[in-house]
């Protein structure tokens, strides 16, 4: 048991840096080598936070979008639910950290430790959708405008390496909070069986003394041999 939670640790450190990488990251939109005259002397990134574009034998020269309401919708949005997501995770990390049978959270409250690390299960998973709705819809975005023909070539992008880590942290954060849960279930069936095998034990001692309360005591009777003798 102590194995799957540490388990559970590991994927979670993975998952914040996960979230914390596809956030930073300005490859969200790349650009879309298509069309008859290619020209691939100039690349462009664009990210939640910053544009990037690089032309041959120059460094790539990275800015700061002047104003949030210049961006699409969607990126507006994943800005906020992927600041969103790095906060889950973090308190997940901490709740679940607190859930160990060997923290001092809790005291020996059991009971309160099952509930801390049920709740941090909870928190993966609500981190699982801010992470994926942002990426998935991105994605749908830059597919939706690759095949629309009312579009310059220029103007079509293509799928970053954000969008990939983003569903691949996706990924980590779903098993993650489903290892939890399924701990949480198996530590609570367990207190169950115990708890029951507690009260059947209670209820045995509880009839064994009701039988003793009932039986009546008989003096053992002298033999008629000896009541001859005390007669003598």
């Amino acid at each position: 048991m102590v194995e799957g939670k540490t388990d559970a640790l590991i994927l979670g450190f993975f998952g914040l840096f996960g979230t914390i990488a596809i956030t930073a990251l300005p490859t969200w939109k790349v650009s879309a080598f298509i069309g008859a005259n290619l020209i691939v002397m100039e690349e462009l990134w664009e990210g939640l936070w910053m544009t990037c574009y690089r032309q041959i034998d120059i460094k790539m020269q990275c800015k700061v979008y002047d104003s949030l309401l210049i961006l699409p919708a969607e990126l507006q949005a994943s800005r906020g639910l992927m600041c969103v997501s790095i906060a889950l995770v973090l308190i997940a990390l901490i709740v679940t950290a607190c859930g160990f049978q060997r923290s001092n959270c809790c005291g020996d409250n059991m009971k309160g430790k099952n509930i801390t690390l049920a709740f941090g299960g909870c928190l993966y998973l609500l981190s699982f959708l801010t992470t994926l709705i942002p990426v998935s819809w991105v994605a749908h975005s830059i597919i939706s405008q690759f095949y629309n023909p009312t579009l310059l070539d220029s103007q079509k992008r293509e799928l970053g390496q954000a969008i990939f880590i983003g569903w691949g942290t996706s990924g980590v954060l779903l098993a993650t909070g489903i290892i939890l849960l399924f701990r949480f279930s198996k530590r609570r069936s367990k207190e169950e069986e115990e708890l029951e095998d507690h009260y059947n034990d209670a209820y045995l001692m509880e009839e064994k003394s009701v039988v003793k309360e009932d039986s009546v005591y008989r003096a053992k009777a002298g033999s008629s041999f000896h009541k001859v003798q005390e007669y003598v």
